[in-house]
């Protein structure tokens, strides 16, 4: 399971219908006369049935009966789907796609959905979103095999409290301008650990991870080169965020923690850390650890880097099956779903950022603000990182390499590792995973 999904999972979320473990229901026998039954085979939580959606469409078009399934986690849901993919039956009218898998459906599958930039308003939806993300979909001829539905544009949370007992600035603007660049965010790490007012036991960033995470996506490349290779060793965002986040874990800016574990949980109510690279999805995370004590506690700045490049983690596609029955009306579905007005509504209900760029310069998100985070303008913090993310190429293998990464930089933070080991650890780790 993604990070992504997980964090909207451990943020309380809900599956309201049935795992998905054998068929998902389809379209078969499910129409009665004139009424069409559309599936979504989804997983984690993609909040439609939540913000009403599908309740919505259903009035709109009483003919349409929407039924989903949900796997909780994306990876078991990717294997049930690659089966159905290789039989050509079972899946569902509309299927949701992750960032981890949606090069290895462009390059291997594309055939088997419908193609967006073929449709008679392919320029509409196009323009509809950022350029990266419509890009990502996209295959080497062309072929767009899904419709965005969220991203994840990455900006820097701090603990404002534990700024201003360590004397460094609180408002954002202040602390953005402490660290245009990585180097100067090591730097003001530095600062925070030596100030004698620091809280006892603060580090200044949970996981060398908040550090390689975003910094290894504002590169020209990260995993893979333009064919879809993993050319990890070559890659500039890999070299240049290792050195940064080795260095961070090296000189004890880190916490030592490993992210999403249950120590990792714990310490964001007792104040073990000051930052973290912030997803736009980690502020739910941050709220459904910390609960009403938390409020005022964080606030937002910008990413390190960022005027050089922004930096995205995780996000979705819906993709329609072409085998389908009710082609045309899952595609209609999936447009519907996916359009500028529905994203809007995902951000200010369930808190999805939108990765169409219309939703995202849209009043009710760029206008945005979080009491919970300090009055963070939340709309622009994210809206102007999504706008600076440059489009990179991806790999099937992106996500087991960036694990591997991780787990070795968690090495080199608790001291078992030198950096230069704990590389080599990793390289060999996603040799066994790429072959």
């Amino acid at each position: 399971m993604t990070v992504r999904r997980r964090a909207r999972a451990a943020a309380g979320a809900t599956l309201a219908l049935a795992l998905l473990t054998t068929g998902c229901g389809g379209s078969d026998g499910g129409d009665d006369g004139d009424q069409i039954t559309l599936t979504l085979g989804l997983y984690g939580t993609f909040g439609y049935e939540e913000a009403g959606l599908y309740d919505e469409y259903m009035r709109l078009h009483p003919e349409i009966t929407i039924e989903q399934s949900v796997v909780a986690q994306s990876g078991p849901y990717y294997q049930a789907l690659q089966t159905r993919l290789a039989a050509g039956s079972g899946m569902a009218d509309i299927q949701g796609i992750e960032i981890g898998f949606v090069s290895d459906v462009a390059a291997n599958h594309a055939d088997a959905f419908v193609d967006f930039a073929a449709e008679e308003n392919a320029d509409e939806l196009e323009s509809q979103y950022y350029d990266w993300k419509w890009d990502q979909a996209s295959t080497d001829d062309g072929r767009v095999i899904g419709l965005g539905t969220d991203a994840g544009p990455q900006a820097m949370c701090y603990r404002q409290d534990l700024f201003e007992q360590a004397g460094l600035p609180t408002d954002p603007a202040a602390v953005s301008a402490l660290w245009p660049t990585w180097e100067d965010y090591l730097a003001t790490g530095q600062q925070y650990l030596a100030s004698p007012t620091r809280q006892e036991g603060s580090a200044f960033v949970d996981s060398p991870n908040s550090v390689f995470a975003p910094a290894v996506r504002q590169g020209d490349t990260t995993y893979a080169d333009e064919d879809g290779n993993p050319v990890v060793e070559d890659s500039d965002g890999v070299q240049s965020a290792w050195a940064l986040a080795s260095q961070a874990a090296g000189d004890g800016l880190t916490a030592r923690l490993a992210q999403f574990s249950d120590e990792w949980n714990a310490a964001f109510s007792n104040g073990a850390f000051a930052t973290i690279a912030c997803p736009s999805w980690m502020l739910s995370y941050i709220t459904s650890q910390l609960g009403d004590e938390g409020a005022g506690l964080w606030n937002i700045a910008t990413l390190p880097g960022q005027s050089e490049s922004g930096s995205t983690w995780g996000g979705s596609w819906l993709g329609v099956p072409s085998s389908g029955e009710h082609v045309a009306e899952a595609t209609a579905l999936a447009e519907w779903l996916t359009a500028p007005e529905q994203q809007v509504r995902m951000f200010t209900e369930q808190g999805f950022f939108p990765s169409s760029s219309v939703a995202a310069e849209s009043p009710e998100v760029a206008g945005a603000t979080s009491d919970y985070f300090s009055g963070a303008p939340i709309g622009q913090v994210f809206g102007d990182a999504a706008a600076a993310v440059r489009r990179t190429p991806i790999s099937p293998y992106d996500t087991q390499i960036q694990d591997a990464f991780s787990a070795a930089l968690t090495t080199v933070a608790d001291g078992s590792r030198d950096p230069d080991q704990a590389y080599a650890d990793a390289l060999a780790a996603i040799e066994q995973i790429t072959g």
